[in-house]
């Protein structure tokens, strides 16, 4: 059985990826070049994000936006939503996580305005 992500066609015609639950983040996961950019909120409780090939021009933005709007912190507050961008090759594994859950070595931190998101939903 072949796993279903959330899916979105950027503006730019780049292809973004989002995880659906635990399980359906980790097969994501898997699928995610090195260079590839990825996505997840500050706070636990979203999915993993990634856009597919090379960012163009607002991927980046798009896909924080995404990302915000599946999120737990979105869902529960209702407010800006902090997003960590990170590429492929900085996720890691320790066998001690649980399903879904990894560690970044480094990312740069978005702030996605609540307009951002009211904006998008609409």
């Amino acid at each position: 059985m072949e796993l279903k992500f959330r899916e979105l066609i950027t503006r730019a015609g780049s292809t973004i990826l989002a995880g659906k639950d635990a399980k359906n983040n980790e097969a994501l996961i898997t699928q995610i070049a090195p260079n590839e950019e990825v996505f997840h909120t500050a706070a636990a409780g979203s999915p993993f994000v990634n856009i597919k090939g090379k960012a163009k021009k607002g991927d980046i933005k798009e896909a924080a936006i995404f990302c915000a709007i599946y999120s737990r912190d979105w869902k529960k507050n209702k407010r800006d939503v902090i997003i960590h961008r990170f590429k492929g090759e900085d996720i890691y594994k320790e066998k001690s996580m649980k399903t879904g859950t990894f560690g970044i070595k480094k990312f740069k931190i978005i702030k996605v305005k609540e307009e951002q998101i009211k904006n998008w939903i609409q």
